[in-house]
């Protein structure tokens, strides 16, 4: 028998009575009632609504009365929503005119067979089984019990080309199949997607990459070419070649790597301290695993500027520092937070870095220092693009030599980093104030040079205390004057 879980009928309760108090017929439509089909839980559960006319006036007075905020979403197409925290969970609740005359009608205007089911909200509560309640025109359940993505109607694309994003993403959440005609309308109407708001695409493009099976399905929108009308930065990486230690292009080497991080995060889930990092949310309710799927496609984006031949050799010298600067401009695109921003610039510009401390024996205590000095907090996440990257890399001049020594140098500087920390940040054995009083030095900007010089001979152990601090800091002013 299809119902309700107490708790859910409980939430719903207070909302059919205020719309019952106004004579109002409301009907819940869409992701609930899929998510109760497929008996499918969200951690931040929401609902949507819809009645014959006035849902922005309704809205409006249901949020006084339910002590929430309010937004309009859409004025023209009379699309609110109301957001309350309820026993620690997030609840959301939209509410929109019918599209139509009828609610079966309005149900040819949702985007996807599975969304196109309503139920009337007095239903809800009813002792009855509630499969045979839901109103389903277009056989949405049976969709569902096939695990099928299929458009409502051939307009879908037109009235809203976000939904073709959405496919994509629903298909990734539900682990579902888009059928042919679906496909082929992507295909054609793609181009429609430049008229859709960065942030809207931005949060059906993060869906994609919080899931499991990112790659499966960025592979599926780039072959329909509708990837590269979100990311256009990447259509010159096609088609060039890397030399003899690669064995892909520089774009079906950057998918690779994608490919490659989400089998390593998988085995990431056994260990906690990695696990919990790549959950860590860095803005919003967007992962840092999912800024890290982001990074995976913009790695390598500075390589076809960067590219040089030298004596019949393909070079990418500075191709990081390029790719710096075509990342600020996806990150403005897409309207990332500052702190998404900086982590994607951050990881772009040093992912290299972990192969270069890989080259040597073992690193120096100074070169591990710096690295974790210039990678902050993204050390780790920089540390795990660097193994996807080194393990999509298979090309003949790629010995299994250099790929244990990247492997040990990966998961030695891993270990560091998740290493407990039972001693306390090394305080500084000098000042600014109390170099320029002692060397009668201006502030400038050899200050903080100097400071940062002493602070890295400090924690590798090469200076212990004051006296040792000012003999170092007198050879440096020395040399650098």
């Amino acid at each position: 028998m299809l119902k309700f879980k107490q708790e859910d009928r409980d939430i719903l309760k207070p909302i059919y009575n205020f719309a019952k108090s106004r004579k109002l017929k409301l009907y819940l439509v869409g992701g609930a009632l899929r998510d109760l089909i497929l008996n499918r839980a969200k951690e931040n559960p929401d609902f949507d609504f819809c009645l014959k006319r006035g849902a922005l006036n309704f809205g409006r007075k249901l949020s006084k009365e339910l002590r929430c905020a309010f937004v309009v979403l859409d004025e023209e197409h009379a699309a609110c929503r109301l957001v309350k925290r309820i026993n620690k969970k997030l609840y959301t609740f939209d509410f929109t005119d019918f599209r139509a005359p009828a609610i079966e009608k309005d149900l040819l205007h949702r985007d996807f067979t599975i969304n196109s089911l309503a139920l009337e909200l007095g239903d809800v509560f009813t002792k009855g089984d509630l499969g045979k309640l839901i109103i389903d025109p277009y056989y949405g359940i049976a969709d569902l019990q096939h695990k099928i993505i299929k458009i409502t109607s051939k307009n879908s694309f037109k009235e809203d080309p976000l939904r073709i994003l959405r496919a994509f993403s629903f298909s990734c959440i539900l682990d579902f199949s888009l059928d042919n005609q679906t496909l082929r309308l992507a295909k054609k109407e793609k181009k429609r997607i430049n008229a859709v708001s960065a942030e809207r695409i931005r949060e059906e493009l993060f869906k994609i990459l919080d899931s499991n099976a990112a790659y499966a399905s960025l592979v599926s929108l780039d072959k329909l070419k509708i990837l590269e009308i979100i990311f256009p930065e990447i259509k010159p990486l096609r088609g060039i070649g890397q030399g003899p230690y690669h064995h892909l292009d520089v774009w079906q080497h950057t998918l690779e790597t994608l490919n490659q991080f989400e089998l390593i995060i998988k085995k990431a889930k056994q260990t906690p301290g990695i696990y919990n990092y790549l959950e860590e949310e860095v803005a919003g309710l967007r992962k840092r695993v999912s800024l890290l799927k982001l990074a995976c496609l913009l790695h390598d984006l500075g390589k076809p500027k960067a590219l040089r031949r030298e004596k019949e050799k393909i070079i990418f010298h500075g191709h990081e520092r390029i790719g710096v600067g075509l990342t600020r401009i996806i990150s403005r695109r897409l309207k990332l937070s500052n702190d998404e921003g900086r982590s994607l610039e951050r990881i772009v510009l040093w992912h290299l870095r972990p192969g270069y401390l890989a080259g040597n024996q073992k690193p120096t205590a100074r070169a591990i220092f710096r690295y974790f000095r210039d990678t902050g907090s993204d050390a780790l996440a920089v540390l795990l693009l660097s193994l996807a990257d080194q393990r999509a890399t298979k090309g003949p001049l790629t010995t299994a030599l250099s790929r244990t020594r990247h492997e040990k140098t990966v998961k030695s500087l891993t270990r560091r980093l998740l290493k407990p920390k039972d001693k306390k940040k090394l305080n500084r054995l000098l000042n600014g104030f109390e170099l320029m009083a002692k060397f009668k030095l201006p502030a400038s900007p050899l200050i903080g040079k100097l400071l940062s010089e002493l602070e890295e001979a400090q924690a590798i152990g090469k200076i212990k205390n004051k006296k040792e601090a000012l003999q170092l800091a007198a050879k440096l002013i020395k040399i650098k004057k």
